[in-house]
């Protein structure tokens, strides 16, 4: 097993895991070009995967993925589905559409979010970050794990988290923070991502780990599109909201 440390880089891991990747198929929520979920599909494509499925709102910012992924190796199979996590009918559309052409899917990566928006609903009347980087994830792995299940031992689905779950817990009687009135952008994001770690947890614990493994994980602070909401001022708050959450 190698070291790994700050300065590993995505190509480093899926050269030391190659034979985990060869003949597989993933799908990767949220892989827009020039974020997490985009560097993700790149990596793994250079060990010839059998299938990348990209999953996300806009196919615009989507497609260069796939022609980067082509050109790294044409026998990949890379697949756009239109997904937005913050509608349940989309949701259902997409998983139907993903059930009906994969006979397996070896690694779900949900790694789509939004990231302290200002206040707002999804279609079906949720929190927007909730509803969005929770209840999304939730319905789109469920809809999907016969699928992970037919993939056999070596089945992951890996949860894309923050270190912000530190910012709050899960707001039980107040989902929605008084409906907007009471709200505060980060906390609400942290919320999402509390949920996303222990839906990970429930899974690992629900679902054998030779059946299916589940896992969540910290990405790093990295600079991407997710951090459209956010300014100077904004990333103050968080930075004291973490070192007060660490005291």
């Amino acid at each position: 097993m190698s070291s790994w440390s700050w300065s590993s880089t995505g190509n480093e891991v899926v050269h030391e895991f190659a034979e985990r990747i060869e003949g597989r198929t993933f799908l990767i929520t949220g892989p827009s070009d020039g974020g997490i979920g985009a560097e993700t599909a790149l990596c793994l494509a250079s060990r010839s995967p059998s299938a990348i499925i990209l999953a996300g709102r806009d196919r615009t910012k989507i497609q260069p993925v796939i022609e980067r992924i082509t050109e790294i190796n044409p026998k990949i199979k890379a697949t756009f589905v239109s997904l937005d996590l913050s509608n349940q009918g989309s949701i259902r559309r997409a998983a139907a559409e993903i059930n009906g052409q994969f006979d397996r899917i070896d690694v779900l990566i949900n790694n789509a979010a939004i990231m302290a928006c200002p206040y707002s609903t999804t279609k079906d009347g949720f929190e927007v970050q909730f509803g969005t980087n929770f209840l999304g994830p939730f319905l789109f792995t469920g809809l999907l794990l016969p699928k992970l299940r037919a993939a056999g031992p070596g089945a992951r689905i890996v949860n894309v988290s923050s270190s912000a779950h530190r910012f709050e817990g899960i707001r039980f009687e107040d989902l929605d923070f008084e409906g907007g009135t009471a709200y505060d952008t980060w906390k609400a994001y942290g919320q999402s991502k509390t949920a996303l770690i222990l839906m990970a947890i429930h899974l690992a614990r629900s679902i054998p780990s030779s059946e299916v493994a589940s896992f969540a994980l910290h990405p790093g602070s990295i600079a991407s599109g997710l951090q459209r909401h956010v300014d100077s001022e904004s990333m103050s708050d968080a930075r004291a909201k973490s070192q007060s959450s660490a005291s």
